[in-house]
């Protein structure tokens, strides 16, 4: 598996890079890189999860685990930005700290270390691109894609600091840092938080899809319609289908019809329909779940 290679090596390279921002941050009284190294360790926790999940995700279903193991993607990607959240509060409080109280700062060792840190992030960040429509690799990216920014913003603030003597520079670019992290990690907390909660894929609507169940020739009502994600891009439906009279094979092809409509249309390939007798004919309802109220 390409992508898991890629992660292990990350990790190693990540290890190596954190050892030393973190020394060149001591030995340049740099709260930037220190800041940089703390974030750049968390990346470890996060690549050896995400790791993980690409191995595990693959695993077929068993006895316990009936729909296999799909959302260990997505169940890494809620912890990493768990992760990021506190880590934050970690930069801003060492921030704000150095600011009232700064230090000078050795700009040569910043320039040195960020161009190092850049390298190497930005590598990380180019070897995971490609698999970025997965939530736990786009994790990942997102991480490292800030990382390698930061180190921008490390390097341009070293270029000033050796040129101006304005030392404050530095925590504020630590608190920048801390911005950074808190926001690359909303989003996907968020949306990690929607799949684990068995939320409606944010692309469709619950009536979207249950109209184009109504279309199929011979339905006449569809209830009990549950949409949710097993994986990144791997949909599921249940729903009821009140249908006439017909034979096995009618049936059959009606519900192919259906499969092959949400398949097509909404990306749907995991669905379980039921189909129950309809009552007298009339006008097609759309039934949503009990939660909500019926709409025609």
């Amino acid at each position: 598996m390409p992508g898991s290679k890629v992660m292990a090596g990350s990790v190693v390279v990540s290890i190596l890079l954190v050892a030393a921002e973190m020394a060149g941050g001591l030995m340049g009284h740099s709260i930037a890189l220190i800041s940089d190294a703390v974030h750049n360790l968390t990346d470890v926790p996060s690549l050896l999860i995400a790791w993980l999940a690409m191995r595990w995700a693959g695993r077929p279903a068993d006895a316990e685990k009936t729909f296999g193991y799909h959302r260990t993607g997505i169940l890494a990607a809620f912890v990493n930005a768990i992760i990021l959240v506190l880590i934050s509060g970690f930069l801003f409080y060492e921030s704000w700290q150095r600011f009232l109280h700064p230090e000078p700062v050795n700009s040569g060792i910043m320039i040195v270390i960020s161009l190092v840190a850049l390298a190497v992030n930005g590598g990380i960040t180019l070897g995971v691109a490609r698999g970025r429509k997965d939530l736990n690799v786009r994790a990942v990216f997102i991480h490292n894609l800030g990382d390698a920014l930061s180190n921008v913003a490390i390097l341009g603030g070293a270029l000033i600091i050796r040129r101006t003597a304005a030392h404050w520079v530095d925590p504020v670019l630590g608190a920048a840092i801390g911005a950074m992290v808190l926001w690359s990690s909303i989003g996907i907390l968020r949306e990690a938080s929607h799949i684990l909660l068995e939320g409606l894929p944010r692309e469709m609507t619950l009536e979207s899809v249950a109209r184009a169940i109504l279309a199929a020739p011979g339905v006449q009502e569809v209830h009990d319609i549950h949409i949710w994600t097993l994986g990144t891009d791997l949909y599921a439906l249940s729903c009821h289908v009140c249908i006439p009279d017909m034979h096995m094979e009618q049936s059959e092809e009606l519900l192919q019809t259906i499969r092959h409509e949400l398949s097509d249309k909404f990306h749907i390939t995991h669905t379980t329909v039921q189909f129950e007798r309809a009552g007298l004919p009339r006008d097609a309802g759309l039934y949503m779940p009990e939660s909500l109220q019926k709409q025609n």
